[in-house]
């Protein structure tokens, strides 16, 4: 395998991880191959064919497999470690962008942190990352990526026995809060240290050598991160802080979900049943996050008491970026060019007027550019008046187009891809993958049952976590 192979994470200090090889599977077979992706990290077709590299059975020359140690707030909670538990990183390349990108194998076998874990994943959520996280990379959305997925014709037992599999995940890294907070929590001041310069250098090369420098670089991207999650009606599921990516990419996708009939309380995953995460509270949770990651900065600050005062100012600067992020994403999908009271008001009124009738999100931004918007709505003449005090402000049919997409991962989809897989039959995944790669496409004869809302019997109200 060609793979060139630059590992940096693993220079780090030997405590920050631990060698760990994967764990063989019985038959590994490939379903899912990302030639477009494979491409940007210099590879050919042909060099994703190999089953073995992709299911860890064979490990490519100058992979240094390795499991990254991390703690986290897991729904506010604090865990003091945690750690890769059924995930491998294979190690890092260069792609022919110049950026550096983990290889990690996820459901590749038990590590010193699985916790009693098998450190498998069974085919569903690797069908569902894999479906998502590629929508999300069409759509615009900072995302981690698939590069290949496999069965492994093994036996996963969760409720009941469910056929396993193993996804290859792509990402600038796999460094999260959390990685920061185990040692900050651990008094280790060197390996804080290290790794902060370690990010620095990775992420952030071009701002100044100062961790509130980083703080408020961390805090812009993931305000600017919830913003587009959030006019997508995006709902992570589990915004635990050891699943909040450094790098401002979106992460370990468990319990996703995106939301077909808009309200603001909207909650998917069945193991969130208070609602910490529920799609209205993101802004504030990633908020709460930045807050934990300023606080595992500190030990890093020769005076931490001004350190707490300027990194609290800092996380207060959170719903200003955040908002004014989230105001230009609802003014782009209502077509407009700039943002303003008007803009506010009318988006405002729109999210309002979903909520009650229980209008599809997707599908009511979608329905301004083409002009069905008002099938959504039983109150005719309310959307007529709030079309007319729109159509003012002469919205540009090209921004409309570009900012709202009428082919998402709709729950029912990937229920349909999944149980097929499971049964062997990969092309309703293939098709389904196919049509989610061309999001703002318009909509014809092929596409159209892609952006149908669901019926109320194939209705998707929980998802859950691979394990």
């Amino acid at each position: 395998m060609p793979f060139r192979f630059d590992n940096s994470y693993a220079d780090l200090p030997a405590h920050m991880f631990t060698k760990t090889m994967p764990i063989p599977v019985a038959s590994p077979s490939l379903f899912a191959q990302n030639t477009q992706l494979g491409a940007q990290l210099g590879l050919e077709p042909r060099d994703l064919s190999d089953a073995d590299v992709f299911a860890g059975n064979a490990i490519p020359k100058g992979a240094d497999p390795l499991a990254q140690l991390y703690a986290g707030h897991q729904f506010g909670s604090w865990n003091p470690q945690l750690g890769d538990g059924r995930a491998i990183l294979l190690g890092e390349i260069k792609g022919t962008d110049g950026q550096r990108y983990d290889i990690q194998l996820k459901g590749a076998g038990r590590t010193p942190y699985s916790r009693g874990g098998d450190g498998r994943a069974w085919l569903g959520p690797v069908m569902r990352e894999y479906l998502v996280s590629e929508a999300m990379h069409a759509m615009g959305v900072p995302t981690t990526r698939a590069l290949a997925a496999a069965t492994t014709g093994e036996t996963v037992y969760r409720e009941e026995p469910l056929p396993g599999a193993v996804l290859t995940r792509v990402a600038q890294s796999h460094i999260r809060v959390g990685t920061f907070q185990i040692y900050a929590a651990r008094q280790d001041t060197h390996a804080l240290r290290v790794l902060y310069e370690h990010v620095l250098s990775r992420h952030y090369p071009d701002i100044d050598d100062d961790p509130a420098t980083l703080l408020n670089a961390v805090i812009t991207r993931q305000a600017n991160l919830i913003a587009k999650w959030m006019g997508l009606g995006f709902i992570h599921g589990v915004m635990n802080t050891d699943n909040v990516s450094i790098a401002g990419e979106t992460i370990d996708y468990g319990p996703c979900a995106f939301m077909d009939s808009y309200h603001p309380q909207t909650v998917f995953s069945a193991i969130d049943q208070m609602g910490r995460y529920a799609y209205q509270n993101q802004p504030n949770i990633a908020a709460w996050n930045m807050a934990q990651f300023a606080t595992s900065l500190i030990p890093l600050m020769p005076d931490q008491d001004a350190a707490i005062t300027t990194f609290t100012a800092a996380v207060n600067r959170f719903p200003d970026i955040y908002n004014d992020a989230y105001r230009s994403v609802l003014a782009s999908k209502l077509g407009l060019k700039e943002v303003s009271e008007d803009s506010d008001t009318l988006a405002t009124e729109l999210l309002t007027l979903m909520a009650d009738e229980h209008a599809d999100f997707t599908n009511t931004f979608a329905g301004l550019a083409s002009g069905t918007a008002n099938a959504q709505f039983v109150s005719q003449d309310v959307f007529a008046d709030w079309q007319r005090r729109w159509a003012r402000l002469q919205p540009d049919e090209t921004i409309l187009t570009q900012h709202n997409p009428t082919i998402i991962p709709r729950n029912h989809r990937i229920a349909e891809a999944i149980a097929a897989g499971q049964a062997g039959d990969f092309q309703v995944f293939d098709d389904l993958l196919d049509m989610l790669t061309k999001p703002y496409a318009p909509l014809d004869d092929k596409t159209e049952a892609y952006a149908r809302a669901p019926s109320t019997d194939e209705r998707v109200t929980r998802t859950f976590c691979g394990t």
